[in-house]
């Protein structure tokens, strides 16, 4: 009932989630991950204990491949069940159960993968893969949404669409970026609104944030609210105020 991409930027080392479904909800569910360890999708029938445990096994030093097969080996539910996922090396792997409804299957690449099940064919996540490989000059959660909106272009998921999520990670233990649409007509569409929003003072805000090597963060807001009130310039001089529905 979903395709997704799982990625690791080779330059930075960070990890990306992109997902889209005809289900609610569905970032709550799919992604997983943890930084400087990996990145696991689990859709579906799915099972969020894929996600939990692939990381610790993971973090572990097991291969991709071999906890694929510790997790799905065990599980009498796994023929319904489709996961991929990518360690800190940039190893990868993905899994499909014979009983996944089709269109179901995944393809893995260098650093990347795709997955999906109830799609309209395979064209879905052959068009997912091509546009992120096309667009290696993009950063990841641009690169990321291309990807989804190709993937979406070519039919997405069979029964419909109604929620989406892009979740990117760095160095830090929480995340450089996590947005949600979690019930909405064109969710793909929405995500991309929510990127542009993060992009007006969310993620200059992220990059204040105390960090393990700078424990205090940034103290003097001077600099982060100049740096706003530049963007929020140039937006207007564009002719273009703002991406979001806030109350301005």
């Amino acid at each position: 009932m979903t395709w997704s991409i799982v990625a690791r930027d080779p330059h930075t080392g960070a990890f990306g989630i992109a997902v889209a479904s005809r289900f609610f909800a569905v970032g709550a569910v799919v992604p997983h991950i943890r930084p400087g360890v990996g990145a696991v999708a689990t859709q579906a029938f799915a099972s969020p204990l894929y996600g939990v445990t692939g990381l610790k096994l993971l973090d572990a030093g097991l291969a991709p491949a071999a906890v694929i097969r510790d997790l799905t080996e065990p599980d009498r539910g796994s023929p319904a069940r489709q996961m991929h996922l990518i360690d800190a090396d940039g190893r990868n792997a993905a899994f499909t159960g014979e009983a996944c409804v089709d269109w179901a299957g995944h393809r893995v690449a260098s650093g990347v993968s795709v997955a999906g099940n109830m799609l309209v064919g395979p064209q879905v996540v052959d068009e997912t893969l091509a546009a992120y490989q096309a667009a290696a000059d993009l950063p990841l959660a641009d690169r990321l949404l291309a990807a989804m909106d190709a993937g979406e272009a070519a039919g997405g998921d069979k029964r419909g669409r109604q929620s989406a999520a892009l979740v990117v990670w760095r160095d830090q233990e929480y995340p450089w970026l996590d947005i949600r649409a979690d019930d909405h007509a064109t969710p793909l569409i929405e995500l991309r609104r929510l990127y542009r929003v993060a992009q007006e003072r969310y993620l200059l805000v992220v990059e204040t944030m105390p960090t393990r090597a700078n424990p205090s963060g940034m103290v003097d807001r001077g600099e982060i609210d100049t740096r706003i009130a530049d963007l929020e310039a140039e937006r207007l001089a564009a002719g273009y105020k703002t991406a979001s529905h806030g109350d301005f």
